[in-house]
């Protein structure tokens, strides 16, 4: 079964190529790498260009953001099951695919997550937050939670299914993803309970009252979008579970 893997980056010459080892490193032997390049100025698409292979794609042209990004990579990819992993970031082992494939095959779930670190930006080997999903109950939503995106695979059938990214959330669309795959359509899922993914501090998703603020109201039209009604609490409780992450 193929895994596809995709890397939406802009000038991520500095992070990349650790990016690109961690699945290189990989023991599973079939997967396939896509590279959506949002048009670098720096050496990212030499970077990408030395490393491809037959076992990987990519474009470079200008795109509407991240998501966007990730969409283009979707589409591209043709792997089985699909996984996002960010430019900044790097799988934490080199058996973690094989994990993701035999935990879905024999579970016949749609979709798995795990556990992700935060580290230093320049010192992946310190810590600074570990976000523990834990086994998955649906109520849960309500009450702030979601796994860690870059630990998220899932099924190209259900991707095929209930749509990819919507843009229309240009800071949380992968929170409505989720929302509309787990809680609305109910897709089945498998909880890893190990660290996957490695995420470096200082990316996209900036810290900040306002930033906060702009993220809660897409949360709550994430849940109105797909016809839910949300528990007025859980948009308090979803930042503060990302508190409790720095003491865990």
């Amino acid at each position: 079964m193929k895994v596809s893997i995709v890397t939406a980056v802009l000038n991520g010459e500095r992070t990349l190529r650790d990016c690109m080892q961690s699945v290189a490193d990989q023991d599973y032997p079939d997967i396939e790498h896509v590279f959506i390049d949002g048009g670098s100025t720096d050496g990212t698409v030499d970077v990408i260009r030395k490393s491809a292979n037959g076992k990987s794609r990519w474009i470079s042209e200008p795109d509407n953001g991240l998501y966007d990004a990730m969409n283009k990579g979707i589409r591209l990819s043709t792997g089985a099951i699909v996984g996002i992993l960010n430019a900044d970031d790097f799988y934490a082992a080199p058996d973690i695919i094989d994990r993701v494939v035999a935990r879905m095959s024999v579970s016949r779930a749609d979709t798995c997550y795990g556990d992700l670190v935060y580290i230093k930006r320049n010192d992946p080997r310190k810590h600074v937050r570990h976000w523990r999903s834990g086994l998955y109950n649906r109520g849960r939503f309500r009450r702030g939670w979601m796994p860690p995106h870059p630990t998220f695979f899932v099924r190209r059938s259900v991707y095929e299914k209930y749509g990819l990214f919507d843009l229309a959330f240009p800071l949380c669309a992968d929170y409505e993803l989720m929302l509309r795959l787990l809680y609305r359509h109910e897709v089945s899922t498998v909880y890893i309970p190990s660290v996957m993914v490695k995420m470096r501090t200082g990316g996209s998703c900036r810290p900040g009252v306002g930033n906060t603020l702009h993220n809660m109201a897409e949360n709550y039209r994430a849940w109105t979008a797909n016809g839910l009604k949300p528990n007025p609490l859980t948009f308090l409780l979803k930042p503060l579970r990302k508190t409790l992450q720095y003491i865990g």
